[in-house]
């Protein structure tokens, strides 16, 4: 029996066996699906920060500069020091994670599918399923969750975020190794949303292309095809061009309210805890940093789990959703005059809740004054309402 049971071995599950374990706050089993069709595919996560933590080994590339492209192709190149953009791709991320659970005295990684959770006296029990088909049960004084949620939590708003990238090679040398560009607006716009490319150069041949959408509905592997080709032929001009490998995913951005406890020893943690930024998908740096408060809660004893996220950047979040779905504000102009306008370290540090009052009350004049204030007025008075299960799929971010 473990301490703590932590269902999922994806960014969220890990990062918080390894925190537990790295200040031995608790014993821990991750239970993670076996190799198979549960098993996601490997995935991109990136975040900034300045480096020098104890997850740099897994980091696969990272970028000085950020640059975004307006709709009419000017371009803004920012500098957010001491932050940089960096990539953690999944394999590399698991392989560190695993290797320290294995050299720790309180850390272990089963391979089993989990069935069923259910609350017992002193903790709770993971009904799962090891490949050899044989039932298992585990018996923890804590559960953490990180499966997605069948359902999304009611909301006013609800949003995905979905993309597709292709790993290219160019015939030619065609990317700056030194610029990340974070948002393309020249690609064709969606009738409600938005749209952008993406690219993260690994090398001056080598790249993460991606086209993605803020909109209600994922589109299909042949519209998002469509669209890369498009983007690295006609506006990248990336010339002859090999597609190595690809990746697709769905983010949920609502302003939902994702339930932290499903019962007295039971937590949700990750995106189904909540830890997604809703008006931006960004969802890795808050893993770390929930990680690391949930960890220390363990260490002193305290049965609760902290939100991911502060109230203020919630509720500010739901206005820029509301307002982006009601199209109050133009989605392109609206993020680009964001950087424009605002530091680019500064505005970073906002995007993961780390401004004072004053610095956001700065930022939020800087944006369309008018639609903001009238979607913060109404928001109050709109119901929550059911929403379908989210479409499969995990944050890049």
């Amino acid at each position: 029996m473990s301490d703590v049971v932590v269902i999922g071995g994806g960014a969220a599950g890990l990062s918080l066996a390894h925190r537990i374990v790295g200040i031995g706050a608790a014993t821990v089993t991750v239970v993670e699906p076996p190799d198979g069709p549960l098993r996601a595919a490997e995935r991109t996560w990136c975040f900034w920060d300045e480096g020098g933590s104890d997850l740099d080994e897994a980091v696969t590339a990272s970028w000085p500069l950020l640059r975004i492209h307006r709709r009419d192709g000017s371009a803004l190149t920012v500098d957010p020091a001491p932050l940089r953009y960096r990539m953690v791709r999944s394999a590399a991320f698991e392989g560190l994670v695993h290797a320290r659970l294995a050299g720790s005295s309180g850390g272990r990684v089963l391979r089993a599918t989990a069935d069923a959770v259910r609350e017992v006296p002193g903790g709770a029990e993971v009904r799962c399923t090891p490949p050899d088909g044989r039932p298992l049960t585990l018996r923890a004084r804590h559960v953490f969750d990180s499966r997605p949620p069948r359902v999304l939590p009611p909301a006013r708003t609800q949003l995905f975020q979905h993309f597709r990238g292709w790993f290219v090679r160019t015939g030619t040398e065609r990317f700056d190794p030194a610029v990340a560009d974070l948002m393309d607006f020249r690609v064709p716009q969606p009738p409600r949303g938005l749209a952008f490319g993406y690219v993260l150069p690994l090398a001056a041949d080598r790249a993460l292309v991606e086209y993605t959408e803020f909109s209600r509905t994922p589109l299909t592997t042949d519209a998002y095809e469509a669209a890369l080709g498009h983007y690295a032929r006609e506006i990248l001009g990336l010339g002859a061009y090999t597609v190595e490998t690809a990746e697709q995913g769905v983010i949920p951005m609502t302003d939902g309210r994702f339930p932290r406890r499903t019962g007295k020893s039971v937590f949700r943690i990750g995106t189904a805890g909540g830890a997604t930024r809703p008006a931006t998908g960004y969802t890795f740096a808050a893993v770390q940093r929930h990680s690391r408060a949930i960890a220390a809660a363990l260490h002193e004893g305290r049965a609760t789990v902290p939100p991911p996220h502060g109230r203020r950047a919630l509720a500010m979040d739901a206005v820029v959703l509301r307002a982006l779905d009601t199209g109050r504000i133009d989605g392109p102009e609206f993020f680009a005059d964001l950087f424009r306008r605002t530091p680019a370290e500064r505005l970073l540090r906002f995007l993961d809740g780390a401004t004072s009052l004053r610095e956001e009350w700065g930022i939020g004049l800087s944006t369309p004054v008018g639609p903001m204030l009238r979607t913060a007025l109404e928001l109050p008075f709109l119901r929550r309402r059911p929403h379908p299960a989210p479409p499969a799929g995990e944050s890049r971010r």
